[in-house]
């Protein structure tokens, strides 16, 4: 009798423990689900504010996820640091430490998934406005991995513009490099990085046909400006007065856009 009380005790308490570990699995589940579903939840919120330019409520919101593990969130973030230290009305110290913010972002976006395209633009984007604080000789220094991140982007997403937009300003930046920063690159490099403005046109034409497949040939003002700048390094003030015209014309969303 004792034997069969003790049998029985032992089968109730493995049938209780049975139903705890199913409710347990139950909750999980939809906690899981949860989750899941609030990421997507944040990331439509945030794409929406992005696009109203809303540069100051899309950082609150998006810095309260800033410890994610998420890289579509966090990459948002890295651009929306970045996007807030651009505004007019950000102090010096606090534009310099939302540089640095929007780096180590776009650090963990793309240490989270190599794969994803955005990361790649976000980390070549922040690290080359990183330099800007640490010094020509560290900005040159980086040019090599800021491009490599563009080309990986431009190679995981082809039909993303902008991507292509700023591996034409990389070009342009070093066809207008002054004679003393290509010392300094000279000395960081046994083959220094160079272009010229025929090889930046040639960029700048392929982004105009990416934008065009996407039927939306004006999809970035500063992408305008820098045709129009490079049709006049090239002397076709024809075409110069045509893409400057067109960045004048711009409708100006965001801080970005009133400088252009």
């Amino acid at each position: 009798q004792v034997l069969r009380k003790s049998l029985q005790r032992g089968v109730a308490l493995s049938a209780g423990s049975f139903l705890v570990y199913e409710a347990h699995k139950l909750i999980s589940g939809f906690a899981e689900v949860h989750a899941s579903f609030k990421v997507e939840e944040v990331i439509e919120q945030a794409d929406y504010l992005y696009g109203s330019g809303e540069t100051e409520k899309l950082y609150r919101l998006l810095v309260q996820h800033k410890n994610s593990d998420d890289a579509e969130l966090l990459w948002r973030l890295a651009r929306a640091s970045r996007d807030l230290a651009q505004l007019s009305s950000t102090s010096a110290e606090e534009k310099r430490h939302l540089a640095y913010e929007a780096f180590e972002c776009a650090k963990k976006a793309l240490e989270k998934n190599e794969s994803n395209f955005a990361a790649h633009k976000w980390y070549g984007i922040c690290l080359s406005d990183v330099g800007d604080f640490e010094g020509i000789k560290t900005k040159i220094g980086n040019a090599i991995v800021i491009k490599e991140h563009f080309q990986r982007a431009v190679e995981l997403n082809p039909k993303d513009a902008t991507t292509i937009h700023l591996i034409g300003i990389w070009c342009y930046s070093f066809a207008e490099m002054p004679w003393y920063q290509r010392k300094i690159a000279a000395t960081l490099f046994a083959t220094p990085p160079t272009s010229t403005f025929q090889e930046y046109a040639a960029c700048s034409h392929l982004k105009l046909f990416s934008c065009l497949y996407t039927a939306d040939p004006n999809f970035y003002s500063k992408n305008l400006l820098y045709l129009g700048k490079t049709y006049l390094k090239l002397n076709n003030k024809k075409m110069a007065l045509l893409w400057l015209s067109k960045a004048k014309d711009y409708p100006a969303h965001t801080e970005e856009d009133k400088q252009v």
